[in-house]
Order: C-alpha cells, then structure tokens, then sequence
C-alpha cells in the first residue's frame, strides 16, 4: 500500500503546515509503519476506508471505542434524533438521570454517576474525590499504567514538572509485596489506590490480573480509610457488563469509563459507591459539553444492547477463534509470535524483537492485505464482526507470516524506535 501520490500525502504535507507534528497524541502515525495511513475517510461495521478509498478490517476499533460496530443504524438514530431536540443546552436533560440510573444499575459497586467527555476526565475527578474523601494526597499507581495525558499522570516528561507528580508512589502490577512496600511508604498519608483492570502497557505483553493481588489491593485501602479506584476506561465492556474486576470478586469504592459505553460517541463516566458520594459532591467539576444530551441517548442505547445481546460472548467467541488460529499459524512458521491480555484486547508481539523490526514488518504485510493491527498496542475486536473477519485475518496472517520468514534475517533496525534498547 503506496502513499506516493496520495490523499493521505497531500493532507499529511498540509497538516505539517497549521498542526503540531502533523498529529498529536495516539492518534499520530510517527511510531507506526510508515505505510499506514494517518487519515480516514469513513467506516462501518467492522471496516475502515483511508482516504485514499483503501478498504480495511479493523482490530483497533478507533482505540476501543468501537463496540457495536461503526456508524450503528439503531446507536446512530438515537444520537441524531436528540441532536435534533436539543443537545448542548443551558441545562442537561432527563436523559442523565435515566443513563446514571441504567449504568448504576449494571455495574455492582456503583451507586451514583457523573458523566464528562474522555478517560483522563474520569481520572482526575477520582484524583480529586479520593483526596476530598481523605483528606490525604497520596496515591500509588502501577509502574507504566496509562490514567490519561494530564500533567499528574503523563506518560512523557515534556512539559511535566516536577510538582505535577507529587505526592505519588509505584508499585510493579500483580506484585504484592510491592504493592504493600509503597502503602507502608505512604503511612498516614494514603487517598487512593489506582488499578488498572489488566496490566495493558504498550510495548509489554499484556497481563490479566492476579485474583490475590486485587484482593490484597482493597485489603490494603480498607485498612488505611484510602478508596480502590479500578480504571476501566479501556477495558470496560470488554472484560464483563460489570466492573472487569468483578471477574476477579473484587469490588472498588470508583471506576472510570469510557470509550465504548456509547459505541463511540464522546462521553465517559466515573461511577462510585456512597462511600464516596459526599466527597464527589463537593468538589468542583465541569465541562461546557458534559452535560449534551445525544451522547447520553447513544448510550442508553448501546446499554441496551449490552444488557439484551450475546455481545460479549460473541467477541469472545471470535477473539478465541483468532487467538488459536494465530498460535497454529505462528507455529506451523517456526516464528515465535506471544499471544497475551484477554481474547477481547489482544496483543501481539514477536520473540526476539527488542525493536520491534519482525512486528513492523509483519504488519504491514498484514495492512498490504487489508487488515489493520498494531505493533505495539492492544487491540480490540467489535461485535460487528464475524467469523469470515476473523478468517480473512487468519489468511492474511498466515500470508504474512511467511513472507516475514523469508525476510527475517535481512531485516533493517527500526529507526524510529531506538528508543526502546536506548
């Protein structure tokens, strides 16, 4: 797949004139192939189209959003039909009632909701609430967790300072006894502990996490007064129709939402238990498009159907379809391909691939014949697709894997990610 004479050229040169590097934040292409495509023209179901008219099956699902499939007839109708009442209004309307009761309803430890537009909004208010809450400032992460982009939990150190990460301590991910090291670090001091559902680091095989590690977790925070915040924005839905660790029996006081609870359209959510509930409803938090009513109508919508279809059992059937596919293949090749994190967000990576030069290049072998996966990051499947999807993507894995096998040996270091053996 050329970019030479392209769409996708022409707005990537025009893009470098009036955008910062042309892109920004997960959504730039500068650590991908550099045949992939930066712009998009359209999408439906399982599928996307460049903007070069290239048609391609999708298993980023827009970063996880894509939950249904796109543009959803049913999700879509609810969005336009508000759209058309009324949407961002000096007042919200009763459909943020009706969506806190719907989500509170499915989601075991909730109790109350506020709804805002990304992930990172969710984070900072359980930052906040979990502060209010205590009295205290400490919070203890998991090393390498992605919570969003603001400055407290930005993953790059450009123009963070060092007062922006105060009053944080870390621990390795299903570790216990680094998980009670920085608890005892903290002392009096602890506000919150914040999980990830899994470890789903980019770069790192995936984990699922131990059923004694969460335990231990929200031992640890009762012990102290401090409250468990499980952020759900990328897993949620994918994992369980409740909190993912309730797979794991385990139950935090907040979770953070996002993504796909309205298949794509922008809204996210925190949700807590009454523990917190005094504390979420002092401090100050607001946003002028929180409160929009046609994202909340797509929501209770695609709710609807999380609670009426075999969605979940579908994708998983489906992930699970993929996954042994992909070991006969990888294995009939003699390559090593690691398969980890749940068949619903895989990850894939090659053995002995430090910079990532095998699973670039079998990427693109992948995009060449029409399927998109990523490199580095977990991936996602939608209940939009099917079973001639997942063995489309077999054959072309398959394809691609044998070509990857003739060129294995002469394969050029991948410039732009020195970074990782740096």
């Amino acid at each position: 797949m050329t970019r030479a004479n392209s769409q996708d050229r022409d707005l990537r040169e025009r893009a470098a004139a009036v955008i910062p590097g042309g892109m920004y934040g997960h959504q730039s292409t500068r650590l991908l192939p550099d045949d992939y495509p930066q712009f998009f023209s359209r999408a439906k179901g399982a599928r996307l189209w460049d903007a070069d008219g290239n048609e391609m099956l999708d298993f980023m699902c827009a970063y996880g959003p894509n939950l249904m499939g796109y543009a959803d007839d049913a999700i879509d109708a609810a969005y336009i039909d508000r759209m058309r009442q009324g949407d961002t209004m000096t007042g919200p309307t009763g459909l943020i009632v009706e969506l806190a009761e719907r989500f509170t309803a499915m989601v075991t430890h909730a109790d109350w909701a506020i709804f805002c537009k990304n992930g990172g909004d969710a984070t900072q208010m359980a930052l906040m609430i979990a502060r209010a809450h205590t009295g205290r400032k400490t919070v203890i992460l998991a090393k390498g967790a992605y919570h969003g982009a603001a400055p407290w939990c930005a993953t790059r150190p450009v123009g963070v300072i060092r007062e922006d990460k105060a009053h944080q301590l870390f621990c390795d991910y299903n570790d216990i006894a680094s998980l009670e090291a920085a608890v005892a670090a903290a002392g009096d001091d602890l506000a919150a502990i914040f999980a990830a559902p899994m470890k789903h680091d980019a770069f790192t095989d995936q984990a699922l996490p131990d059923p004694a590690y969460a335990r231990r977790a929200r031992e640890l925070c009762d012990a102290a007064g401090a409250l468990l915040l499980v952020d759900d924005v990328r897993a949620g839905l994918r994992i369980a129709r409740d909190c993912s660790w309730s797979v794991v029996g385990v139950q935090p006081d907040l979770s953070s939402w996002g993504k796909c609870f309205a298949n794509g359209h922008p809204i996210s959510a925190l949700l807590g238990s009454n523990t917190a509930k005094r504390a979420a409803a002092q401090i100050f938090t607001t946003g002028s498009f929180w409160y929009q009513a046609a994202p909340m109508a797509a929501a209770l919508t695609t709710l609807d159907r999380v609670r009426n279809t075999d969605y979940l059992e579908h994708i998983e059937g489906l992930g699970t379809r993929l996954r042994d596919g992909l070991a006969e293949r990888a294995a009939a090749s003699g390559l090593g391909l690691r398969q980890t994190g749940p068949v619903t967000m895989p990850l894939f990576l090659f053995d002995d691939d430090p910079d990532l030069r095998k699973g670039f290049f079998w990427s693109s072998e992948m995009l060449r014949r029409g399927v998109y996966v990523h490199p580095w990051h977990n991936m996602f499947l939608c209940a939009a697709m099917t079973t001639a999807d997942i063995d489309q993507a077999l054959d072309a894995a398959e394809a691609s894997l044998k070509a990857l096998k003739g060129q294995v040996g002469s394969l050029g270091p991948v410039a732009k990610m020195s970074f990782l053996t740096a």
